[in-house]
């Protein structure tokens, strides 16, 4: 049930924070946020797996012991480290699942959703274009629609970006349409009543060599849909990387991000064994509460997990930067939370 209710706040947040946009101005089908919803999950189950544990444990032992079954149990026999068993044996369980999860299933399912863009402009590429806004996603195109009524554009201005990130060609339009080419996977825009202006070919960088005021009554400008996924591909994240592409960059002598990624397959391990940590913790903890009340379980599990997932966060925002010895911040929950658990069963041991 912890799993389930955080994963849901997770999953919502997500979806309305990336989406929001796209759901009131850009049309997308009800099937596409579906899509994006199961995109979204895998990636929030390596936090709500472990969270949802450490909740449930906090709860179920502090009951326990509230209850006096802890004492019972002692006095009947059981030894601690038999109560602790079960709890031991789901959390390797949750070990193995969030490994899988963090190394290869989140990755992917978050590449898949970076993609959605791609298959946006393929199926629907008029849900790309809104009234005063400029696209930016094609590496080599920056367009800006002054108006929109239904599929018609309106007041075009469209910039050619060449290799040097210089505007090669501007082209205002009075109006415009798209239509998808997918024989050859690009976008054709046709304009009409244009004018442009353009860079001389052996003078890019001379502005006096601009030509201007050049009329086109009726033109098509392409914009392939391939230069927009290798983009994309390029700038892919770290986070979406499954743990053999991550290896596979790190065992390049020409690696420029050695620490990142050293740093990002860390935290997949790290984050695999958070629910082992949670366990060591947690156990102790919910019998020394002795609270009936859940609220008190609520509040020690937010407690150690936002604690634990703080430097992780950290850990991620200085991936690059050696200084802040990122490694070592990223297993410092673990052993922190691990040591600390171990020391407190201890003592519930010698009670």
């Amino acid at each position: 049930m912890g799993v389930a209710l955080l994963s849901l706040v997770l999953v919502l947040g997500n979806v309305f924070k990336e989406m929001l946009d796209l759901l009131i101005n850009h049309n997308v089908p009800l099937e596409t946020v579906f899509a994006f919803v199961a995109f979204v999950l895998p990636f929030s189950m390596t936090f709500t797996i472990p969270w949802g544990f450490l909740t449930a444990v906090l709860l179920v032992f502090g009951r326990l012991s509230a209850d006096n079954e802890i004492i019972a149990l002692r006095a009947t026999g059981v030894s601690f480290q038999r109560i602790f068993l079960p709890v031991l044996a789901v959390a390797l369980a949750l070990v193995g699942l969030c490994f899988w999860i963090n190394s290869d299933v989140a990755p992917r399912a978050q590449w898949s959703m970076f993609n959605a863009l791609f298959r946006i402009a393929t199926h629907d590429p008029t849900s790309m274009f809104q009234a005063d806004e400029v696209l930016d996603q094609f590496p080599d195109r920056r367009i800006y629609v002054g108006g929109r009524e239904g599929d018609l554009l309106k007041n075009l201005i469209v910039f050619e970006i060449d290799e040097k990130a210089l505007p090669s060609r501007v082209v205002f339009a009075k109006s415009g349409s798209l239509t998808p080419d997918n024989v050859h996977n690009r976008l054709l825009l046709r304009v009409e009543d244009a004018k442009f202006e353009q860079r001389d070919e052996r003078q890019p960088d001379n502005d006096t060599m601009i030509r201007q005021g050049i009329s086109m009554q009726e033109g098509v400008i392409h914009m392939s849909l391939q230069k927009l996924l290798d983009s994309k591909k390029r700038g892919k994240p770290l986070s979406s990387h499954t743990l053999g592409e991550l290896r596979a960059e790190l065992a390049k002598p020409d690696c420029s991000r050695r620490l990142a990624y050293q740093v990002e397959i860390s935290k997949r391990f790290s984050m695999s064994l958070a629910a082992l940590s949670f366990a060591l913790i947690a156990v102790p903890l919910g019998i020394t509460t002795h609270r009936k009340e859940t609220s008190v379980g609520f509040a020690l599990s937010l407690v150690i997990a936002f604690s634990y997932f703080f430097f992780i966060i950290i850990a991620d925002t200085f991936h690059e930067n050696a200084k802040a010895m990122p490694i070592l911040m990223i297993w410092f929950p673990n052993l922190f939370f691990t040591g600390l658990g171990l020391w407190l069963s201890s003592r519930l041991v010698r009670r």
